[in-house]
């Protein structure tokens, strides 16, 4: 292997001359692989405007980076920008020193040093990686991640794209927090109007949409605010609807595709008109193979489909977002050149009384989503200010009496007879090797006050918080309670979960990422086999940016009972 300092002085010279790309940062002799990325600004134009962004090696996203299952991974880590940055590698197994989460993991890359994370490669599939550092993450600090398997593919493809979505706004993103901060719905750009109330008082009455109206405001919370921020625009591999990316295909093809939502608060429904998606991998890991029509991706998911297109025409990829303010588009096979007419909108949903957890005996949600009635007698409607001691708890809920992790909130709206992917749908490929029963269980309650946003977990932003102490080779479960109307996509540092879907232990998918829709609750299972300090959060930027954050920490102080 080459010397470090050779090595960097190779890859320093090199960036002065023009941008690098996967190929040219990075140095293998089959036992170790070694790459240099270099975190800096760079300018953009996404919008039609010029803004300033960052950049992994002058590119959004970064480079692709790449290994086979058993290499060792040595990436140096150049931080040119004048404040302290990081790389995570999401969904990795690394030691803790290892895991880029600063404060937590290491201290951070100081501006104008240079970091080498160095550690085994302990697993196959599709991964990203991200700054952990400020909101570098939504300025353009990302890119994926894709380890090979030493065997034969359990899915085998003729050919691969990676598809990163990622959402972007022109504005800084510390100012974009700061309007959340000051309004919360600085950027609900679809409130309800007085139409909208005289059109339902003509669907279902007077009384009833007095009510419902009544409720919500007792919530301090609004049906269409599905999104804290719209006005994005999306992007698909850095670009734009305006020159979408092209991805060759030849017919009778197995291509398969790696979804990675590296968005910063966006969820995508995807979907290839045309096409037939079989999902054959969820968050990395392999499991059994499921055709599907559609799929929703929450922020930092990822999913891997084969399709198998059968002649040379054209397919668009269209990744809408949740909100349904926009799309990431993609053209798959054709001619480059093809051109697509863009997509029509979906409908925008509304969250209904039913969402947020009111148990109405099976009463019509009506054509608007809307609940006819606002007698919930799950929930506490008191607005309990606790901010000054770092609580933030606009409502309480009693948990809903059922997962109902067969829906999405709000519904993805398919047609009629199209299979949309739901967690239920995942089965491990390969079996856990540790079936054992919880011996710990932990609630952890998703809260937050959306007048003040601010977003805890159990009732605590992450200053105030107290770590989640475990001890090393515990089976642990953990029941998430949402007692907001968002979604929230867990994210357990260091170890994947499985999730209780309805499968066997042997069989429940592992995933990195864990949706919890509005007024859900939904439990997970894990070992606690790698001990050290790990970061534990909402992985919608903003929300961990406003407190929903905690830190788990794994002793090996009793390590000598556990196997």
């Amino acid at each position: 292997m080459i010397g470090r300092r050779q090595f960097l002085a190779s890859m320093a010279a090199l960036s002065t001359a023009r941008p690098s790309f996967a190929g040219e940062n990075v140095f293998s002799n089959g036992r170790t692989k070694e790459y240099a990325l270099s975190i800096g600004e760079i300018d953009v134009n996404f919008t039609g405007a010029p803004a300033r962004g960052l950049a992994v090696n002058g590119q959004v996203p970064g480079p692709s980076l790449r290994f086979i299952e058993g290499e060792e991974a040595v990436i140096h880590v150049t931080n040119t920008l004048n404040v302290m940055s990081s790389i995570h590698w999401h969904g990795l197994l690394v030691p803790p020193e290892m895991d880029g989460v600063p404060g937590i993991s290491f201290e951070g890359i100081p501006p104008g040093e240079t970091f080498t994370y160095r550690f085994p490669v302990r697993q196959t599939g599709t991964y990203w990686y991200h700054s952990h550092s400020g909101y570098q993450e939504q300025q353009g600090v990302y890119g994926s991640l894709i380890i090979e398997p030493r065997g034969g593919e359990p899915a085998p493809f003729d050919r691969e794209h990676t598809i990163v979505l990622s959402d972007w706004l022109d504005t800084d993103p510390a100012d974009v927090h700061a309007n959340l901060k000051s309004m919360s719905d600085y950027y609900n750009y679809a409130q309800r109007t007085v139409g909208d109330f005289f059109d339902f008082v003509s669907d279902e009455g007077l009384s009833a949409a007095a009510t419902e109206r009544l409720a919500w405001g007792n919530m301090r919370m609004t049906p269409t605010d599905l999104s804290d921020i719209s006005g994005y625009t999306f992007l698909l591999n850095g670009q734009t609807n305006d020159q979408p990316w092209f991805g060759a295909t030849k017919p009778g093809e197995r291509v398969r595709l790696r979804f990675i939502n590296a968005g910063a608060m966006s969820y995508f429904d995807v979907r290839i008109p045309g096409l037939k998606m079989t999902v054959v991998e969820a968050d990395g890991q392999a499991v059994v193979p499921v055709p599907v029509d559609e799929f929703r991706i929450a922020v930092a998911e990822t999913y891997d489909v084969i399709v198998e297109p059968q002649d040379d025409t054209p397919h668009q990829i269209i990744a809408e977002a949740l909100d349904r303010s926009g799309f990431a588009i993609g053209r798959l096979g054709g001619a480059v050149d093809a051109q697509m007419t863009m997509p029509s909108a979906r409908p925008r949903k509304l969250l209904s009384m039913n969402d947020m957890g009111g148990d109405h005996g099976g009463m019509d949600h009506g054509q608007h989503g809307v609940e006819a009635t606002a007698t919930m007698p799950q929930m506490d409607h008191s607005m309990m200010d606790h901010a000054a001691m770092g609580h933030a708890t606009p409502m309480a809920m009693v948990a809903p009496v059922i997962t109902r992790d067969n829906e999405h909130v709000p519904p993805v709206d398919a047609p009629e007879g199209a299979r949309v992917l739901t967690y239920q749908d995942l089965v491990a490929l390969h079996p856990n090797d540790d079936a054992r029963e919880p011996e710990q269980e932990l609630t952890m309650n998703l809260g937050g006050n959306m007048e003040r946003y601010i977003w805890t977990l159990n009732g605590d932003k992450f200053s105030e918080a107290t770590p989640i102490y475990l001890e090393y080779g515990q089976r642990v479960r953990i029941t998430y309670v949402n007692e907001t109307m968002m979604n929230h996509p867990m994210h357990l540092h260091g170890m994947f979960v499985e999730l209780e879907n309805g499968q066997p232990p042997e069989t429940r998918p592992r995933k990195h990422i864990v949706n919890v829709g509005p007024g859900r609750r939904y439990s997970v299972t894990f070992t606690a086999d790698e001990a050290g300090e790990w970061a534990f959060h909402c992985h919608l930027l903003y929300h961990m940016a406003s407190g929903m954050m905690s830190k788990v920490v794994v002793s090996r102080v009793n390590a000598e009972a556990r196997p």
